[in-house]
């Protein structure tokens, strides 16, 4: 059978998997916390999975080796992601759960709103940002994926792009909109594991055309320095024409620790059963789990097509194209039935999330909010499904018709996730900005970053990627309108009270014990060098490390700060206790009640989920 054929085949297995778990949500969730945060009840393992799928894009898929086949061993640094991106729950989804659990937080908006004066106007501000923030992620991040499935889907039947990418769309939405938060989780679970073959597959398949591993990295000197070693940290020109310095690449990794920190993820973490999976998916799952398939195999990948493309095997003229024109060249059969659907997977899981979780966000930021308080469930479940249908006809409009705009604000959606850290920070930590000093930070950050994206004049300043000007911009900001509020605000009892219970309460439920702060203060060492060394400015001195079997010396350097980013994240996430829960933290979580203090002088500040 032709190639085309096989991936039709293997396509409509696994679509009939999506429906199948779409109709299965649609009978299942007839409360609104059902549809949107699946009624707290995703299991340990399944949460492993989905979020897994859920972090790891199309992205990861198709642009990540096809940068590398144009950028070389400096761009391959941004590997670390499957770290980054993690550390970021390691910080917070722990304690987010716990505030989500006992104060029957839905969205970010319910938490950041109540925590910043409820409907006293700065909470209302912050939330509609969080509401803005959320829309970029799910209409615009999404279109990419769609429409890079679409791209995909195309080359290896012959369907036009238009069609397959709106086509994939239906399909997507379908299960999205029916199911909600819990179709979406099963159906990530499967995606988790073919987003990993196929990686896995398309390098075994590069390494299989050169000969195997010997035959392979020995091309690989002939690629020269600007494809296998890294430019000093300030000065992009130093071994080639790369912009992937060790500045560049740690602010860059900022931007990828938005995705995280993001809305969406807010309310995957909500939707738990209880916090145990967190450390296992961050540790295992992204870090070891994932790590070895970008390390090795998006390596073989990037380093191989750009091999391919000098001996004239292979055709591409932009990162986007390296990826399929190994599959439509290389791979035939069911290989190529099997390694297509690992594209789709890993886009569509991508966009499935923020598809469901942008609709949810609406329905209830926005709908039930502020145009219909008494809603019943229904009601708010087919209102969620519109506001999908809405963010999927958005996307699929700005991506047939400004493909420049839809990339511009795809890179922009993560840059603005990372300026939740600071609203993140603040509430689970520091307890130090005001409500209208957190308002005027998100939005200058989001000024800095739109004009340091943007502009052609004032692009990454300083060689710092947006994500990083954000929340530059934005803290100092936060930290000068605190200073001139502070006093005002702390005259409001009432907010003063509310603020105080919850961070008193969520102080004594996760202290950590005394051998967990030794461990953290041994992190505090730890985690700032491997961030300099893995990668920020120290990952230059990877030009001068020690070569193994026949692999470039930068290469080696990522694979030794990878292992050793393995054992941080261990340490931080179990040893120290940051992510991981004991029992009596979540037993306290689940059994004391909301405080009555909670809707004191604060007009619903936490529209009603009637569990």
């Amino acid at each position: 059978m032709s190639t085309g054929t096989w991936v039709w085949i293997f396509s409509s297995i696994y679509w009939a998997y999506c429906i199948f778990w779409g109709i299965k949500g649609f009978a299942w969730a007839k409360r609104s916390s059902q549809w949107s945060i699946a009624d707290r009840s995703l299991p340990m393992w399944l949460f492993l999975l989905a979020a897994t799928a859920t972090s790891f894009s199309g992205w990861t898929y198709v642009g990540h080796p096809g940068l590398i086949a144009f950028e070389g061993l400096a761009y391959a640094f941004a590997s670390f992601y499957v770290l980054t991106i993690p550390i970021t729950a390691t910080f917070f989804a722990k304690r987010l759960w716990l505030l989500g659990r006992r104060y029957h937080f839905v969205t970010p908006g319910d938490l950041y709103s109540y925590y910043y004066g409820g409907a006293r106007g700065w909470g209302e501000v912050i939330r509609w940002m969080i509401v803005l923030i959320a829309f970029l992620f799910s209409s615009f991040y999404t279109a990419v994926q769609l429409v890079a499935a679409g791209q995909i889907f195309s080359i290896t039947t012959g369907v036009p792009v238009v069609v397959g990418s709106i086509f994939l769309a239906a399909i997507v939405f379908f299960y999205v909109a029916a199911g909600g938060i819990r179709s979406v989780a099963w159906v990530d679970a499967i995606q988790a594991g073919l987003l990993w073959v196929g990686i896995v597959i398309i390098g075994a398949v590069v390494l299989n055309y050169f000969g195997g591993w010997d035959a392979f990295s020995a091309r690989l000197p002939a690629l020269g320095p600007e494809f296998l070693e890294v430019p000093s940290a300030w000065n992009p020109g130093a071994t080639g024409s790369t912009e992937w310095t060790g500045m560049f690449q740690l602010t860059y990794m900022f931007s990828l620790m938005g995705i995280m920190a993001s809305p969406a993820f807010h309310m995957w973490t909500f939707a738990n059963k209880d916090p145990r999976p967190f450390p296992w998916q961050q540790v295992f799952a992204s870090t070891l789990f994932i790590g070895f398939a970008l390390f090795f195999f998006t390596a073989i990948q990037g380093l191989g097509a750009r091999l391919l493309l000098n001996d004239g095997v292979i055709s591409f003229e932009t990162d986007s194209q390296a990826v399929p024109a190994i599959i439509g060249e290389l791979v035939g059969g069911p290989l190529a039935g099997l390694v297509v659907i690992g594209a789709l997977a890993a886009m569509q899981s991508t966009g499935a999330a923020y598809m469901g979780t942008g609709g949810a966000m609406l329905m209830r930021d926005v709908y039930v909010r502020y145009l219909r308080p008494d809603a019943g469930h229904a009601e708010q479940i087919w209102v969620g499904r519109l506001l999908v249908f809405a963010i999927v006809t958005v996307a699929m409009v700005v991506a047939f018709t400004n493909s420049a705009a839809l990339v511009l604000l795809g890179g922009l959606a993560t840059a603005f996730g990372f300026l939740l850290y600071m609203p993140l920070i603040d509430v689970l930590f520091l307890r130090r900005f005001t409500a209208p000093a957190m308002a005027f930070a998100l939005a200058f950050g989001i000024i800095a970053v739109s004009f340091t994206f943007v502009s052609t004049t004032y692009k990454y300043p300083l060689n710092l990627h947006s994500a990083a000007w954000g929340v530059i911009v934005g803290g100092i900001v936060g930290v000068l309108i605190t200073l001139f509020t502070r006093k005002r605000e702390q005259s409001d009892s009432e907010v003063m009270t509310l603020r105080d219970e919850l961070t008193g309460w969520l102080r004594s439920v996760d202290t950590p014990t005394p051998a967990e702060r030794r461990w953290r203060k041994a992190m505090w060492v730890a985690g700032p060098l491997w961030f300099i060394f893995a990668i920020g400015p120290g990952e230059v001195v990877g030009n001068n490390f020690i070569s193994i079997g026949g692999m470039p010396s930068v290469w080696v350097w990522q694979i030794t700060w990878w292992l050793l980013g393995f054992g941080m994240m261990w340490a931080m996430a179990f040893k120290a206790g940051m992510s991981r829960a004991l029992p009596e933290q979540i037993e306290r979580a689940n059994n004391e009640p909301k405080p009555v203090v909670a809707e004191v002088g604060l007009r619903r500040t936490l529209t009603h989920e009637a569990e």
